[in-house]
């Protein structure tokens, strides 16, 4: 099946007619604006893409998520977050995370426009980021995309112990408490596995989506707070 070559509308192919292989690959090309950017998270449908090709957009199957109630904290893991150095915070710095989030050192997807693209998505209300902070510095952190009363994970990164795992972990606690439902981590990776993500047939992922894109969750979890990780264990 060839692949679909987008247009100027925002329209998108059904997740199920993306590759088996490379799994998941659905369609190329179109812009990373934030009307597009929309459309795709409302269907199951993300960008990933090397800086210096054309946008590739994907719905693999399997699909990785954490369901509430089945985050994995190992026992090593606990005793550091009872006495963890850090302050964790939401929407307080989106554009750094970003740009941290592209400085890796094995390469990074995140180029120029991507970073244009996801900021607008943060303007509208739509993308999110917690950050890590060990004093005034950033040293942890995730940002992600809200479609109701899910939400989708996109990066992560950490430049002190276990500073993304806070991230993830304080975050998980503060949206299931505004009533989230779901978290999408896209591919599993060891890193989400170790914290409890599992993967999902697409079909299923998708019901889950067409289920929850259209609520809401409890009024003030996007604010700008900050995060009481040590009161959840």
């Amino acid at each position: 099946m060839p692949i679909i070559q987008l247009d100027d509308s925002y329209d998108f192919p059904l997740p199920e007619e993306a590759l088996t292989e490379p799994n998941g690959l659905l369609a190329v090309g179109g812009d990373l604006s934030s009307g597009r950017l929309n459309a795709a998270y409302n269907e199951g449908i993300f960008p990933w893409f090397l800086p210096s090709e054309a946008p590739l957009w994907w719905s693999p199957d399997p699909r990785a998520v954490i369901i509430p109630g089945e985050l994995h904290i190992g026992r090593t893991l606990r005793r550091f977050l009872r006495n963890h150095p850090y302050r964790i915070t939401v929407n307080h710095a989106f554009e750094q995370v970003i740009y941290s989030c592209a400085q890796r050192q094995e390469g990074t997807w995140i180029g120029g426009d991507v970073k244009q693209g996801y900021q607008e998505l943060h303007q509208t209300g739509r993308a999110h980021s917690v950050e890590v902070w060990h004093g005034e510095k950033l040293v942890g952190g995730l940002y992600g995309v809200s479609v109701g009363k899910l939400f989708c994970g996109e990066s992560m990164f950490s430049r002190m112990e276990n500073a993304s795992k806070c991230a993830l972990i304080a975050f998980y606690h503060h949206f299931l408490r505004h009533d989230g439902e779901l978290i999408d981590c896209q591919v599993l990776n060891h890193h989400t596995a170790s914290l409890g993500a599992k993967e999902i047939p697409r079909e299923t992922f998708i019901q889950y989506l067409y289920q929850f894109r259209n609520r809401s969750l409890r009024a003030g979890c996007w604010l700008q707070q900050v995060l009481d990780l040590q009161s959840t264990f």
